[in-house]
């Protein structure tokens, strides 16, 4: 890349270049797949290998014509439609192919045909995989320099871009092990190269992609005390994965200061730090109902479908196979790995983040400015596999892989761009409470308030909230159903968790309750929490002390600092009563917060949800995410944290790179922006 802060140099994007040798081996390879295809199903027949060439170059003839009309269609629910029109369109290439080279090639049926696309598919991957030589960023990057430029959305300039790639949930200390034992291939070369520089950042109390990504993107994550949360004058349960919430939290702190604003791009993001342009972002979520030309360059590749659709099964396949393996040996702690899971997983480690990929393509080929994509798939399988299983590390080593893919690819752009690479959190691992007592927090909870009327959630994780909330959103499901379901006004108790956080609401009272009248009410309440061994604190509000946080055998009083006893807060780090404080200050903090155990010498704690793999709260590699930088960007003066600093950082490089001049500092900026 040029250098950002001097002198600036005019931009000579590359072309990529047409290899002959590969489109004879793709041809040959493709050719391969048909005559499979053929061997494989009784409902298609081929003669020979030159009927099966003549197939291939007929298919590759169509797939430059068909695709890319249908992919200038304006289609609304584009992901849904725009995947069925493809896979029906490759479908039928073959079967015109059929029809024009008969008796050389014959296909019974259209169905057999639909069947044949899939299978030819999957066996082009495995010969690709196996002769090394598949040229398709080559084509990939040509498709679309060339949407890019009918579009009339491109830009030409000098001046650099900044892409923000977000690998969710992974730690640092994850990161490290994971480059130095060949998981992060792409990283570490970066790294040891000189080429980059890697920071720690510490994540607020809520540990979760919600508050990270409303103080990345946004510069601001108050009153965000947790994934869910409860607003008592509305009686609302607010949840950071459900599109009408994420709209609520982006509109309320959406100031003009956004990472994206300006002419940005969000790709896969709970938020959209406003930007203007978006796919699967879930605050934008009703763009996803209208046409999104923001999908155009992946489906302009007729293959693209057949092979995420093979991809998706074979990444299905391997969920089975490890949660099978895990129960054969017997592995401790194991999380739930049934029902939709492995279908979420594959959605997710293959489709979304392919999306993804095509749409920050796309981007770059077009010149936008700022482009902020995030990666869940590490996240999604931590949650159930566990933090650096055999499947986590290699979801890893794939996203690695795509990002060396993007990397590559900006020497093809219309303008420089700088890549970071960043984490909103991490995980700490741990069996859950459940697993560890046979009840979960709304039960003990339950059993101190006198069988109330206590409704716990604390199911299912962020990923999974969030796909199967845009699928309700995009095959309008009942948007009354879902606003009833988020109603907790009449409820005398509610109990959330938050990865390792637990939130205690009492709704009737319109305020938050004193601790003094908690025990007055619930007798039993705050010993039963403070006492329990996999509780390590809790947080109530004094009248008399303020904010106090009560261990097993020890008091801290958050804003005299004075202790009584064991710190409840020794073992999760120097700014724990830091982060404890600001959450108390929150107008929507709960009656209760309740944070698990830490056992430092087996870092480990327990999720109050079902996830081995966890955060949101306090203690572990949670809390310690990082961001991967450029040595061309300056680093950091001061430690960062919280997610508004980041918001800071990133933003003042972005102002640095457009402006020419050196970054602003990003501690003067958070401070401005919390002011």
């Amino acid at each position: 890349m040029t250098e950002p802060f001097g002198e600036r140099v005019v931009w000579q994007p590359a072309k990529p270049r047409f290899r002959p040798a590969r489109l004879v081996v793709a041809a040959l390879t493709s050719a391969l797949a048909v005559l499979a295809a053929a061997a494989l199903l009784p409902g298609v027949r081929v003669e020979g290998l030159w009927g099966a060439l003549l197939v291939a170059a007929v298919v590759a003839v169509l797939n430059a014509v068909l695709p890319p009309l249908l992919a200038a269609l304006r289609l609304p629910f584009t992901v849904v439609f725009g995947f069925l029109a493809v896979l029906l369109t490759n479908a039928g290439m073959l079967w015109a192919a059929s029809d024009l080279l008969e008796p050389r090639f014959a296909v019974d049926s259209f169905w057999w045909a639909l069947v044949a696309a899939l299978v030819v598919a999957a066996v082009s991957l495995v010969l690709d995989v196996i002769v090394g030589a598949n040229d398709d960023d080559a084509y990939t990057l040509r498709v679309t320099q060339r949407i890019a430029r009918r579009s009339g959305e491109r830009v030409e300039s000098d001046v650099p871009g900044i892409l923000f790639l977000e690998i969710d949930g992974l730690a640092l200390p994850v990161l490290r092990r994971a480059m130095r034992d060949g998981s992060a291939p792409n990283m570490a070369r970066w790294v040891a190269a000189g080429d980059y520089l890697l920071v720690e950042w510490e994540t607020d109390l809520s540990s979760q992609t919600g508050a990270s990504q409303a103080g990345i993107l946004l510069g601001s994550n108050e009153d965000i005390p947790a994934f869910r949360w409860v607003e008592k004058e509305t009686g609302t349960l607010m949840t950071c994965s459900a599109p009408a919430d994420c709209a609520e939290i982006e509109r309320r702190r959406a100031t003009g200061v956004g990472l994206l604003a300006n002419g940005g791009a969000s790709r896969g993001n709970l938020l959209s730090g406003e930007a203007d342009q978006t796919i699967l972002t879930v605050s934008r979520m009703e763009a996803e109902k209208k046409a999104n030309p923001g999908y155009r360059a992946f489906f302009a590749n007729g293959f693209n479908v057949t092979r995420t659709l093979v991809l998706f099964t074979w990444e299905v396949i391997l969920e089975l196979a490890a949660a099978a393996r895990q129960r054969r040996r017997d592995v401790r702690p194991r999380g739930h790995r049934g029902g939709i899971y492995p279908l979420m997983r594959g959605a997710l480690c293959v489709v979304v983040r392919d999306l993804i990929v095509y749409g920050v393509l796309t981007d770059m080929m077009k010149g936008r400015p700022a482009v902020y994509a995030t990666f869940s798939s590490y996240d999604e399988v931590a949650h159930h596999s566990g933090l650096e299983r055999a499947d986590t590390l290699e979801a890893l080593r794939k996203l690695d892989e795509q990002i060396g893919r993007i990397d590559r690819a900006r020497r093809y752009a219309p303008r420089p761009y700088e890549l970071v690479v960043l984490s909103d959190h991490g995980q700490t691992q741990g069996a859950t409470f459940l697993q560890r007592n046979g009840f979960s927090l709304a039960d003990l909870v339950d059993r101190s308030v006198g069988r109330a009327d206590v409704h716990g959630i604390a199911g299912g994780d962020e990923q999974q909230a969030i796909v199967g909330l845009a699928i309700d959103e995009a095959s309008g499901a009942s948007h009354a159903k879902k606003r009833a379901k988020n109603d907790v006004s009449g409820r005398r108790v509610v109990v959330l968790g938050s990865g390792n956080l637990g939130l205690v609401y009492f709704p009737e009272d319109p305020r938050r309750l004193a601790q003094e009248e908690i025990d007055e009410r619930y007798p039993e309440l705050l010993p039963a929490l403070r006492s329990h061994p996999h509780v390590g604190w809790v947080l109530v509000r004094s009248r008399r002390d303020g904010p106090v946080v009560l261990g097993p055998r020890g008091v801290r009083h958050l804003e005299t600092g004075r202790l009584e006893g064991e710190d409840p807060l020794a073992a999760f780090g120097p700014r724990a009563a830091q982060h404890l404080l600001r959450t108390d200050g929150f107008a929507h903090a709960p009656d209760v917060l309740v944070g698990s155990f830490y056992d430092p010498a087996l870092d480990e704690g327990c999720a109050f949800e079902e996830l081995i793999s966890f955060h949101g709260g306090l203690g572990g590699p949670q809390t310690r995410a990082f961001v991967l930088h450029p040595v061309t960007l300056p680093a950091p003066a001061e430690p960062l944290v919280g997610a508004a600093a980041v918001h800071g950082l990133l933003a003042g490089w972005r102002a640095a790179l457009e402006n020419g001049g050196p970054a602003a500092s990003p501690e003067s900026r958070a401070t401005v922006l919390h002011e």
